[in-house]
């Protein structure tokens, strides 16, 4: 089922009271034929970022990447071979196995990374809803504009049956008076 009404603007602006916040913004963009789309993501980066905002992001960024995980690797692998060599030639080792300071120092890492990767995952979740929030004004304008170009095809859909079917009427109102008239007897001249 379509609506009846053309357009939006029709409806007194008492009416739009009852929508949220952003279902009157789209309506506003309608009413005033506006662009609803933008680059949120541009806006987003163009507010301030606090400092540990930025370290969070710089941190969860090199920690999820291939760099620290082949920079870990080659640590953990010169940590441990730096013992077993020192083992070796020296008789003493300054983190003896099982490597307890080793097993420290990768606690503390965990301990600091772990919050900080939390801090960045949450700016990347207010990133998303705020992505979310767009996609769903410019989603509902799109539905509301495709419903009114639905509502503007069936009017002129309704236009066209209707002198379609005044053609008709002319057409046979025509032919009856044709057909009356070869029927009618001819008078001799």
């Amino acid at each position: 089922m379509h609506r009846k009404d053309t357009a939006p603007s029709a409806q007194p602006t008492d009416s739009l009271n009852p929508l949220d916040a952003r279902a009157r913004k789209v309506v506003e963009h309608i009413t005033h034929r506006r662009h609803i789309s933008r680059n949120v993501s541009q806006e987003l980066d163009r507010a301030p970022a606090s400092f540990g905002e930025r370290a969070a992001d710089a941190v969860a960024g090199f920690g999820g990447s291939w760099k620290f995980v082949i920079l870990f690797v080659v640590t953990m692998l010169l940590w441990v071979s730096t013992n077993v060599l020192l083992l070796a030639w020296q008789g003493h080792t300054f983190d003896p196995y099982p490597f307890i300071l080793l097993n420290l120092v990768l606690s503390m890492l965990a301990a600091i990374q772990a919050p900080v990767i939390l801090m960045a995952q949450n700016r990347q979740a207010d990133k998303d809803r705020a992505h979310s929030a767009h996609d769903y004004e410019v989603n509902l304008k799109a539905e509301l504009e495709i419903m009114m170009l639905h509502d503007k095809i069936d009017q002129l859909q309704n236009n066209q049956w209707n002198e379609l079917i005044a053609l008709q009427r002319e057409q046979l109102h025509l032919l009856t008076s044709i057909v009356e008239q070869r029927n009618s007897p001819q008078q001799p001249s």
